[in-house]
C-alpha cells in the first residue's frame, strides 16, 4: 500500500489548534464522520452535517485529495455557465473540521462526497488522523430504509464497539451481506486496530427514504450527542422544527392519497405496534409477525442504490 499520508494535508493553523487542545486535554476528542454518496435513507447523515457546517463556528484541520479519490463521471460536479463564459466550479471537498458545540466543547467532523477508488489507503490516512489527533470515540451515522411508519418513532441500530454507549437499543436482525462503503470499511478497519466505534442507523420509513425525513437526523442527532455528550440544541431545534412541518406535510399527501398507501401504512402501524408490544413482554416470536430477513435488508439496499444512481447518471 502506499503511503496513507499522501492521500491529505494538514491545514497548518486547523492542526496546530486541534493538536494544542489534545495536550491540555487528556481525555481527547469525538470525531463524527459521514460521507455521501452510499446510502443515506432521509438524508440522514446529510442533514446533520449541513446544520453542524451552517451552524457552528469551525475551521478546517485537513483536506483529503478529492482529484485522487472521486471519480468525476460517476458524480459529476456542477459548473455554473454565466453568459458566455464559465463562472464557478462546484469543487469536491473531503475535509476535517474543528468545531466547538455549545459550551465550547471542540470536536472533530469529517465529510465529503465518499471516496470512489482507494478504500483501505483512506481507512489507513483516517486511522492516522484519529492516532495523532488523539481521538477518544470515532461515531458515523446515516438512514437505512426500513418497513416501518412514520407515525411511530424512528428506531436506531447501533454497531461498533462501543454498544455500551447507546443501552436500551438493540439490532432487530442477526446478519446480513449489504453493499459495502467507504465508511464501514474506516470502522471496521479502525475498530481491528482497537480504537472505539461507534455507528448509528436510523430506520426510515422505505416509502419516505428518497426524500428529507427530519424526524430520523433528529433522533440521531439524540442519540448521536446521548453517547459523546456534545451538547447541540441549536441543531436539534432546527431538526425539530423541520420534522413538524414535514410530519404534516406527509399527513397531507397520505390524506389525499389512494387507499393502496393508507393500507400500507396501517399495515406498518399493526407490524410496529406487535414487535413493540412482543419486545417489551421479552418475547420477539410471541406475534406472528416477520422480521426483515438477511435477504430483504441486502435487496432493499441494493434497490436503494440503484434507484440513486439512476437518478445521477442523468
Amino acid at each position: 500500500m502506499l503511503d496513507p499520508q499522501d492521500l491529505y494535508a494538514w491545514e497548518p493553523s486547523g492542526l496546530a489548534e486541534a493538536e494544542a487542545i489534545t495536550s491540555r486535554d487528556s481525555a481527547g476528542l469525538v470525531l463524527l464522520y459521514h460521507f455521501e454518496g452510499y446510502i443515506d435513507a432521509g438524508d440522514t447523515g446529510a442533514q446533520i452535517v449541513e446544520r453542524l457546517i451552517g451552524m457552528l463556528p469551525h475551521q478546517v484541520v485537513a483536506r483529503f485529495d478529492h482529484d485522487r479519490l472521486v471519480d468525476y463521471r460517476a458524480r459529476r460536479p456542477l459548473l455554473t455557465f454565466r453568459r458566455d463564459r464559465w463562472a464557478d466550479y462546484d469543487t469536491p471537498a473531503i475535509e476535517l473540521h474543528l468545531l466547538r458545540d455549545a459550551t465550547g466543547a471542540p470536536f472533530l467532523l469529517l465529510a465529503g462526497p465518499e471516496p470512489d477508488v482507494e478504500w483501505e489507503r483512506f481507512s489507513a490516512a483516517v486511522r492516522q488522523v484519529v492516532e495523532r489527533l488523539g481521538v477518544r470515540l470515532t461515531v458515523n451515522f446515516r438512514g437505512i430504509p426500513m418497513g416501518v411508519p412514520h407515525t411511530r418513532p424512528v428506531g436506531i441500530t447501533p454497531h461498533g464497539n462501543r454498544l455500551d454507549l447507546m443501552p436500551g437499543h438493540c439490532s432487530v436482525f442477526d446478519e446480513a451481506q449489504v453493499p459495502g462503503s467507504a465508511e464501514s470499511l474506516v470502522e471496521y478497519r479502525l475498530t481491528q486496530a482497537g480504537h472505539d466505534v461507534l455507528g448509528v442507523a436510523a430506520h426510515v420509513p422505505h416509502y419516505v427514504a428518497r426524500s428529507s425525513y427530519p424526524d430520523a437526523a433528529l433522533t440521531t442527532l439524540e442519540a448521536v450527542t446521548s453517547a459523546t455528550g456534545l451538547v447541540l440544541p441549536g441543531v436539534a431545534h432546527a431538526l425539530r422544527n423541520e420534522a413538524l412541518k414535514t410530519q404534516e406535510e406527509i399527513e397531507r399527501q397520505i390524506s389525499e392519497g389512494d387507499e393502496e398507501l393508507v393500507a400500507l401504512v396501517r399495515g406498518l402501524e399493526h407490524q410496529y405496534d406487535a414487535i413493540s408490544g412482543a419486545d417489551a413482554r421479552g418475547n420477539l416470536v410471541a406475534e406472528p409477525v416477520e422480521l426483515p430477513s438477511a435477504d430483504e435488508l441486502g435487496a432493499e439496499f441494493e434497490r436503494f442504490l440503484a434507484e440513486r444512481d439512476g437518478d445521477s447518471s442523468g
